[in-house]
């Protein structure tokens, strides 16, 4: 979901400034939340974890631009799933970055646009799971339906901020209006595959019950809140 460089400039820039600072002052929240369950060293491994996880899956995994951006299977909910908010969210923050950094430097200045894009809709499964998930049920015993809500809620947040940048960045114009429903329609594909995908991942966990006090997984994987 990289924003195309030159779609939000200027003195525009600054509400991406002050969105990505929003952001990162909501993950250091999460990440006191999670020290509260974690010692030090499981969130530095999970973080660690999420960090090399979002560098695959922009770098190594297909990807693919459309319109006013690129179509990545970012896996959201599988990294919140498995490793819990605050290490999803500094791992797709410290992936992004090292992408920018080493292997696409002409992604950086749009860097606090994408973070934001990401972080958001993190936050906002992190939201729905503590109202739609019992606090007697462990995420590896979720259903379908509940991870459907949840990769929808993320991928749909992405879709949303995408569209938001583009179209304040670069107005209404057609040919712009065009650009963000082609890569909304193409972003669907990854809607359809994020659910089975987290799926499949919670099905391994389950069968690896025995392996939940490693501490390189979350907490609530396993067990009640």
């Amino acid at each position: 979901m990289h924003i195309e460089p030159g779609v939000v400039d200027g003195a525009k820039m600054v509400f991406a400034y002050g969105t990505a600072a929003a952001a990162a002052g909501y993950s250091f929240k999460l990440i006191a939340d999670d020290l509260r369950q974690h010692d030090v060293v499981s969130f530095a491994a999970r973080t660690v974890l999420a960090t090399i996880g979002v560098f695959i899956f922009f770098e190594v995994m297909p990807h693919f631009a459309v319109g006013v951006s690129e179509v990545h299977f970012i896996l959201g909910t599988t990294l919140f799933l498995l490793l819990g908010s605050a290490p999803a969210a500094l791992g797709l923050t410290l992936g992004l970055l090292v992408q920018g950094m080493f292997f696409a430097p002409s992604d950086m200045p749009m860097f606090f646009v994408n973070v934001t894009t990401l972080l958001v809709p993190l936050f906002a499964i992190d939201a729905l799971a503590r109202r739609m998930i019992p606090q007697a049920q462990a995420y590896v015993d979720l259903r379908y339906v509940e991870v459907l809500k949840m990769s929808a809620v993320y991928q749909g947040g992405v879709v949303g901020w995408v569209a938001f940048w583009a179209i304040y960045g670069q107005g209404v114009g057609a040919d712009n209006l065009s650009a963000v429903l082609t890569f909304g329609a193409a972003y669907m594909l990854v809607v359809l595959i994020e659910p089975i995908a987290d799926l499949a991942v919670l099905a391994g966990a389950k069968a690896l019950r025995d392996g939940r006090g490693t501490g390189f997984l979350t907490h609530r994987l396993y067990n009640a809140a």
